[in-house]
């Protein structure tokens, strides 16, 4: 990315794809690519360095618009992002833009999930996906006089619900985004071992 600056400003960003004007004289596209930094500085044009110290995953925060500044002492441009804000960890019930409940076509308010609630719902997805491939035991079960669910399975099952309750919970106590964060980051300690303080399902058993 590249930006244009005259007499101290920044007046525009050209993409690069195309020769430029300046004053009386015309540059061909091939200053974005054979002219060395130096050489198009000389003529107002800079590649933009990318700052990314306030930016933050956007799966947790909502980041502002970049700013563009120029530093005349340093004859740098550089974009950089303004303090970002942690996306909503509890539910909130949606509203007009006069503060007024937006409702459903029932009328039932309309809630707009946090984070917690997007969480456990993936996980309960997950959990619903591991125990599908089990639930014909169950099934024949009910079906089938004198057929039992195997013992391997029905623990297979009771530890998964147990496993997505727990996550459940602990999401739930989560106080803030960066704690939520905490709960989900995978690490790996010296021993070479990776994990999540959340933990993982069971092992399928089939």
């Amino acid at each position: 990315m590249f930006a244009q600056v005259i007499d101290g400003t920044i007046t525009s960003f050209p993409k690069g794809n195309k020769g430029i004007q300046i004053g009386d004289y015309k540059y061909p596209k091939a200053i974005y690519s054979l002219w060395t930094e130096e050489e198009r500085n000389a003529i107002g044009i800079y590649t933009v360095i990318i700052d990314n110290t306030n930016f933050k995953d956007q799966t947790f925060y909502i980041n502002t618009d970049q700013t563009y500044t120029f530093d005349s002492e340093a004859d740098t441009v550089t974009a950089s992002y303004g303090t970002a804000t942690a996306k909503a960890i509890a539910d909130v019930n949606a509203v007009d833009e006069d503060g007024e409940a937006l409702l459903d076509s029932d009328g039932n308010q309309i809630v707009n999930y946090g984070l917690k609630t997007n969480y456990k719902n993936q996980f309960n997805t997950q959990a619903s996906g591991l125990l599908l491939p089990t639930d014909w035991y169950v099934v024949k079960a009910t079906e089938v006089s004198g057929y039992s669910v195997p013992s391997a399975i029905t623990t297979y099952r009771a530890a998964v619900r147990t496993k997505v309750n727990a996550m459940e919970t602990a999401i739930d106590n989560c106080a803030n985004v960066e704690a939520l964060i905490t709960l989900l980051e995978y690490t790996t300690d010296s021993d070479g071992v990776t994990s999540r303080p959340l933990g993982e399902f069971p092992n399928e058993v089939i």
